[in-house]
């Protein structure tokens, strides 16, 4: 009897299933099918190839700062539209399509927290709104967050994923490239630390920004960085250019980051960077694995970087302003 066995035929590529995305995912360099929920406990890094997938902000948020302790800043900003611009669809259409999709108003997420201890203000961007494209809002709220930090002097953290400035606002949105940089100089000069976390991809009027701008430049393994994308420049300069070209390996061996850093090892990375910067004490390990935090040294006081730059003229002979 033959009535179970069924004929054999080719699988057609139209008939191929897909894989349920909410089990499985599949690694876009070595192509291993990843189990997700394995995945996430692993921050979204292949075990089998090391390749660091794209991930929200949400999730940097929670596995940066303590026990999720974060405050949100600022989400009630909207961005206008000044231009009336309309390309395939009204501008005002995208943003609403774009805050369904990710449930929130803009392509930065900015607040406080505590990382190891350590009090932070800290900014996500969010690659899923719009390209993480840089507005008049992710502006003004990465500049209102600077000037938190410079208030309260607390260092300032920016996680950037972005395809560049937002073509849908114009000059407005160049604009926010000079009001960043002018508050990131303020912060500079009083000696707040500022640490910029680069990731995949971080690109165009963010990297001539704010992000290019900090006293540490941490990048995560294989991102994009740079100003034009790579086919831009090579159709301009009619050059193929050298392999690796605008990753983070190419820039750490140029000097134009500071140091990259697996996802795994970023929040140990940074709260070392920060009790360097702030003349805190390590943190000691105790008996038993965990780890006992000292007590924080109070801050300086607000002019002590005046103070101390006016004593460094004095040392040098340079006259005071």
């Amino acid at each position: 009897m033959t009535w179970f066995r069924k004929p054999k035929r080719k699988l057609q590529a139209g008939e191929r299933r897909e894989l349920p995305t909410d089990v499985f995912e599949k690694c876009p360099q070595c192509a291993e099918i990843l189990y997700r929920a394995r995945l996430a406990q692993n921050l979204y890094v292949c075990p089998v190839c090391g390749r660091h997938l794209r991930i929200q902000a949400e999730d940097y948020l929670r596995f940066l700062l303590d026990d999720g302790d974060f405050d949100e800043h600022d989400a009630e900003l909207r961005s206008a539209d000044p231009l009336g611009f309309f390309d395939l669809k009204p501008y005002p259409q995208r943003l609403e399509a774009a805050e369904r999709k990710t449930g929130r108003g803009d392509a930065v997420i900015t607040g406080a927290g505590r990382l190891d201890g350590i009090p932070v203000y800290i900014a996500v961007m969010d690659f899923e709104f719009i390209g993480g494209s840089m507005g008049s809002v992710v502006g003004e709220k990465i500049a209102r967050l600077g000037r938190r930090a410079l208030e309260h002097r607390r260092p300032l953290i920016v996680v950037s994923a972005s395809g560049g400035a937002r073509m849908m606002e114009g000059i407005l949105s160049l604009m926010q490239l000079a009001k960043t940089s002018a508050v990131l100089a303020q912060l500079h000069e009083a000696g707040v630390p500022y640490i910029s976390i680069l990731t995949d991809p971080t690109t165009g009027g963010v990297t001539a920004s704010y992000g290019m701008l900090g006293d540490v430049h941490l990048a995560e393994p294989g991102a994009l960085i740079g100003f034009a994308g790579p086919r831009v420049i090579e159709q301009t300069i009619k050059q193929e250019l050298p392999e690796g070209f605008q990753r983070a390996e190419f820039l750490l061996e140029h000097g134009m980051v500071d140091r990259i850093t697996d996802r795994r090892e970023l929040k140990a990375t940074v709260a070392q960077l920060l009790r360097h910067m702030l003349g805190l004490p390590a943190a000691v390990p105790a008996g038993d694995g965990e780890t006992v935090e000292p007590e924080e040294s109070a801050p300086p006081p607000p002019d002590e970087g005046a103070a101390s730059q006016q004593r460094r003229k004095g040392e040098r002979g340079e006259a005071a302003d």
